[in-house]
């Protein structure tokens, strides 16, 4: 599967999502999306990486931007990992890898020194006319959200 590109159309999905939703993108038009992609809940990196985008929230909130981050996770386990951490955004679901395989985000990972495949840390800014403006791919979690919300500020 080809990687989005950029000034396109963002691909679409509708998946399920904490709180007993599910989450459209063609809803959030209207919106700018930030839309992170995570390997697993409750792990150090991940856990990091969302208690950032938590603390940046209101920032992101005034910036006119939603937060989404998705994972191959069941819902279960997102509404515990958001509960647990407090986070003010959603969690979607993502177990077949419809959303991971449109956003290019499975690829092969070395693992503790075995090969595994799974979900490479990714971010991904849609505009609110639902065109992807900007792409992060590899990210490293330290400083991350401050780079995002600098480009959210710059639509």
């Amino acid at each position: 599967m080809s990687a989005p590109k950029i000034g396109r159309v963002a691909p679409h999905f509708k998946l399920p999502a904490t709180g007993d939703k599910t989450i459209e993108l063609k809803g959030l038009r209207g919106k700018a999306v930030v839309l992170y992609f995570y390997p697993k809940d409750s792990t150090p990196g991940c856990t990091t990486e969302g208690l950032d985008f938590k603390a940046k929230h209101a920032a992101f909130k005034r910036a006119g931007a939603v937060i989404l981050g998705v994972s191959r996770d069941s819902v279960a386990s997102h509404d515990k990992f958001r509960d647990k951490q407090n986070f003010p955004f959603d969690l979607v679901s993502d177990p077949d890898e419809k959303a991971c395989q449109a956003y290019d985000v499975i690829k092969e990972k070395n693992m503790y020194g075995r090969k595994v495949i799974g979900v490479e840390r990714s971010t991904f800014l849609i505009d609110a006319a639902g065109k992807l403006r900007q792409e992060w791919r590899k990210v490293r979690v330290k400083g991350h959200v401050d780079d995002v919300l600098e480009a959210v500020k710059a639509l």
